[in-house]
């Protein structure tokens, strides 16, 4: 697969999941809250879990706008609110590690992880993919 294929499929994979996570979250908050992940043995809370599906849903719409277009800028900017989500949850569920069984805790941590690392190197293709795919159909520079 071209870095071009791998790029557009890292985003709609971090698109679907947010769309999927943010339609479970919004439209069913307490069967979402009860995951040992979400809720960590924590009062619940259905308004915070409504907020937060719709901002998931709101960033399945910027990876989705940069999977489609593939416009550099846009890529970048989907990934940028992705991240500025992801890194600071995995330090925030890093630091609540006491409320897991330690069964929980692994999976987790990896899932989280994951969830910083990819689109950090999907940022990095977003370079490549310009650079690799001259022409008509590369990674499109920001258009004034």
């Amino acid at each position: 697969m071209s870095v071009r294929g791998w790029l557009r499929a890292g985003l709609a994979f971090l698109g679907a999941a947010q769309f999927a996570v943010g339609c479970w979250a919004l439209l069913s908050p307490r069967t979402f809250f009860d995951i040992p992940w979400v809720g960590m043995r924590m009062p619940y809370n259905a308004h915070l879990m409504m907020d937060y599906g719709a901002m998931s849903l709101a960033t399945s719409v910027a990876l989705g706008v940069g999977a489609v277009t593939m416009r550099q800028a846009l890529i970048r900017t989907g990934l940028a609110v992705y991240l500025v989500f992801a890194l600071p949850h995995l330090v925030i569920h890093i630091r609540l590690l006491h409320h897991l069984t330690p069964g929980e805790r692994a999976p987790l941590l990896a899932a989280l992880t994951a969830a910083a690392v990819i689109p950090l190197v999907l940022l990095m293709l977003t370079g490549r993919a310009r650079r690799d795919r001259p022409g008509p159909d590369h990674v499109s520079p920001v258009r004034s």
